[in-house]
């Protein structure tokens, strides 16, 4: 009762505005300008991260959608007691994706607020500069995460959905050529030489109508079952697989052909990567 009655030590102040600490923690340590050019090369950076994160949660919420209940579920009282608990999970499911992509969106469009400081005053809106630059076009999902706040897929597949894919595939490609180049000039055995071979052929073959690679994929048919039946050794042969010479140089000349290509990008190899390569190519000319 005492305590109770007795003046407070102090009394807390209340909240005011100028004693507010804005959070620096994503800002550099030392002031970076950024030019106009570099602003548009990291804003297409930054765009780039947002959409994947947007279709990587879509894709989550339809395979946790796809599991919800069949038709036949809802026949009985009992199924339709299960599916409603499977729509409520579902519906949490997609709740917690939501604020997910949107705490991590939020972070993306944050830096990109902070991208917008470097251009000459007075600093464009967001979004107008995404149409001003061509980038809305470019990533439609971005434009609708900043007008509803949300993630939503599109009907129709932007140019750029198939951008990433085309690159992955490539630095696929090119890795795994290399590393073969490696393993059959250096390692002792050549036990696996002909599944890393077949892997590469299953890449090769995701590419549709690319002549170099074709011209590579019937040499890798016509050759390949001889090659692996040189690796056959006998039950209890204490000896490692190893290639002939004539099957070592005609590997090799597959690797570096495949690298070569890969790393020259001819025309037809950059019909997927057009809108990006056109994009920066404004902005640094």
């Amino acid at each position: 009762m005492a305590v109770s009655a007795s003046e407070p030590l102090c009394q807390p102040s209340a909240y005011h505005e100028a004693f507010k600490v804005e959070l620096q923690v994503k800002r550099p340590l030392m002031p970076v300008q950024l030019s106009p050019e570099q602003v548009g090369v990291e804003m297409l950076c930054l765009c780039g991260q947002l959409d994947l994160l947007i279709r990587a949660q879509m894709q989550q919420f339809q395979e946790q959608l796809g599991q919800g209940c069949s038709p036949e579920e809802s026949d009985t009282f009992q199924a339709q007691g299960q599916c409603g608990r499977v729509f409520v999970m579902i519906w949490i499911s997609f709740c917690m994706i939501f604020l997910s992509c949107f705490l991590k969106g939020s972070e993306i469009l944050d830096q990109m607020l902070q991208c917008l400081e470097h251009l000459p005053k007075p600093m464009p809106q967001l979004e107008d500069y995404l149409d001003m630059v061509g980038l809305s076009a470019m990533f439609p999902r971005v434009e609708v995460f900043l007008i509803q706040g949300s993630p939503v897929d599109m009907l129709e597949r932007p140019p750029m959905d198939e951008y990433f894919f085309h690159i992955a595939r490539l630095n696929q490609l090119l890795v795994l050529s290399q590393q073969l180049e490696e393993d059959i000039r250096h390692l002792g055995s050549h036990k696996y030489i002909a599944h890393q071979l077949s892997v590469i052929y299953q890449v090769i073959s995701s590419f549709r109508g690319i002549q170099a690679f074709s011209e590579i994929k019937k040499d890798i048919e016509a050759n390949f079952k001889q090659m692996k039946q040189c690796l056959v050794v006998e039950e209890g042969s204490r000896h490692e697989p190893q290639l002939a010479a004539q099957y070592i140089n005609w590997i090799l000349e597959i690797t570096q052909s495949l690298t070569s290509v890969v790393l020259s990008l001819p025309e037809e190899l950059t019909d997927d990567l057009h809108q990006a390569v056109t994009f920066v190519s404004h902005f640094l000319s």
